[in-house]
């Protein structure tokens, strides 16, 4: 899809790529959890589902519906090791996204 462009994004500096990109990081991680989940892997490089879910306080089946979901979007890359599966950030940039949108005076 080709979005017109906006005078506003262009002062802005905004190019149509980079809005495309910030839009679908948006939508992929538009959930609590899941900026939850993105704050945890920021921090630490790979965590097994387990400790994703203690950490959180999220059931298991919950939390995988979300994992599943951002992997198969491409926000995240998972390894397996025995019976655990570790999941870890692929796609940098949803970090500096989510530090922007934790800096607006607005929030």
């Amino acid at each position: 899809m080709t979005l017109p462009v906006s005078p506003v994004a262009v002062d802005m500096g905004l190019s149509i790529e980079k809005m495309e990109k910030v839009a679908f990081i948006l939508k992929t991680t538009a959930h609590p959890t899941r900026i939850a989940i993105v704050q945890l892997l920021a921090a630490q490089e790979s965590l097994s589902v387990t400790e994703i879910s203690e950490k959180l306080n999220v059931e298991q089946s919950l939390l995988s519906h979300h994992l599943s979901g951002m992997k198969l979007k491409g926000i995240l890359s998972s390894t397996r090791e025995g019976k655990n599966i570790f999941y870890s950030l692929k796609m940098r940039e949803v970090i500096d996204v989510i530090q922007c949108l934790a800096g607006c005076t607005f929030l």
